[in-house]
């Protein structure tokens, strides 16, 4: 079955017009919230958030997708962060929203680059995070943070 492109659009709305800050900053109804420091081991802690998370929403089935995306978001927040020191107390931070019948993971960083798709080079170690986050969510995207930095996030349409 088809996914219905207003109800997509309905959520991001939805989720923009609360907003990632106010999302980051306060509590939410079906929200949840992981700071994670600029270092590699991050990336466990939010994957193991993530599926507890699920689980816990009864959306066992999207486990492994939604696990495989915030490892690469997680992943490329801590890989792109430039001196990770500058930034002091503002951690990167895992956001998981659901809104029937979606579910948004935000990563938010304090860093202002732009996230671009390289050109895929199977070779290569790195450089394909983009591309899978494309390819198992429905939709990806960022939104600039109002206090610097921005959220990169990735809407997965939950069968009821």
């Amino acid at each position: 079955m088809a996914e219905d492109p207003g109800s997509t659009a309905q959520c991001l709305d939805v989720t923009l017009e609360i907003g990632f800050d106010r999302l980051l900053a306060e509590p939410h109804p079906g929200t949840t919230t992981c700071a994670l420091r600029p270092r590699a081991e991050s990336v466990a802690i939010a994957r193991d958030v993530t599926r507890t998370t699920l689980t816990r929403w009864g959306l066992g089935a999207l486990c492994d997708d939604a696990a495989l995306v915030v490892s690469e978001l997680v992943t490329n927040a801590v890989r792109h962060l430039p001196h990770p020191r500058a930034y002091g107390e503002r951690p990167i931070t895992l956001l998981l929203v659901r809104r029937v019948p979606h579910l948004v993971i935000a990563v938010a960083d304090p860093s202002d680059g732009v996230p671009t798709p390289k050109e895929p080079d199977f070779v290569a170690e790195h450089g394909r995070g983009l591309h899978i986050v494309e390819a198992y969510s429905d939709r990806w995207g960022w939104s600039p943070l109002a206090r610097g930095g921005k959220a990169v996030w990735a809407l997965f349409h939950c069968a009821p």
